[in-house]
């Protein structure tokens, strides 16, 4: 018996991995947060599986449901939500699997910031302008950030910041990120990524606050700031410089 932790995508069923749909097919039991991944990919699961909506369990009564898996020799398709290495509270789940001596493993999905990205059509790295993504969420109400890794500091490296779980922070983001980006810099907010009722919001950063409330986004949104998401004049890639050596047996 084992636990597959799924990374189910960012809403579209068609976006899941084709080893996330076989798993799904393959266990007798699936746990999935109902809020969040598409009801559509539950179509999956074996006939007669059982199908438990996490949304209103508490991590023990989700482990509950997994050790009585393990006791009747039950595989678990454990479905998150985008892919599992970033928010997605795995690790509190298998630190306690390991406890218990109960088998699991881990299918990555389609991030939510990739959703986001390609909902945009731009890339997040450009040569010469941005190099490195900081994923990071602005903190409030649920787990704290630590103090190292404040938005305030995390914007010194001007670099492409992408926020998650950002939507209802615009006024503090805008706050703590203008002095290091400043008012005029490209910001983009995707909510529902790849979902019918997707929205996407291209403003600039001292606009963020307007712009958010005038779309009606609330919740389940990714917020990308940055200059790669205006730069135009940026030089091309090394990658396929026609200066560069290249191995004809490699391609």
């Amino acid at each position: 018996m084992t636990v597959h932790f799924i990374g189910a995508g960012p809403g579209d069923p068609d976006l899941i991995t084709v080893r996330g749909r076989d798993l799904i097919a393959a266990s007798p039991v699936c746990l999935y947060a109902g809020s969040l991944v598409p009801e559509a990919l539950l179509s999956y699961a074996p006939p007669g599986a059982r199908l438990v909506d996490t949304q209103g369990l508490s991590l023990d009564e989700i482990v509950t449901e997994m050790a009585d898996a393990h006791g009747r020799g039950e595989d678990v398709a454990r479905l998150h939500s985008g892919d599992l290495a970033v928010f997605s509270a795995m690790a509190e789940q298998t630190r306690r699997l390991d406890a218990l001596a109960i088998p699991w493993d881990a299918t990555p999905g389609v991030p939510a910031f990739a959703a986001a990205a390609a909902a945009l059509g731009r890339e997040l790295t450009l040569p010469g302008v941005a190099q490195t993504v900081i994923l990071a969420r602005p903190g409030g109400r649920a787990t704290p950030v630590p103090d190292a890794e404040a938005l305030g500091r995390l914007a010194a490296h001007r670099t492409t910041l992408v926020l998650h779980l950002a939507a209802g922070a615009a006024e503090r983001i805008v706050g703590e990120l203008l002095p290091a980006y400043g008012p005029g810099c490209p910001v983009a907010v995707v909510a529902h990524a790849t979902q019918p009722g997707e929205v996407v919001v291209r403003t600039a950063l001292g606009e963020l606050e307007a712009a958010v409330e005038a779309a009606g986004i609330r919740r389940n949104a990714i917020v990308i700031v940055g200059p790669a998401l205006g730069a135009e004049g940026f030089r091309d890639s090394h990658l396929y410089s026609a200066g560069r050596a290249r191995d004809p047996a490699g391609g």
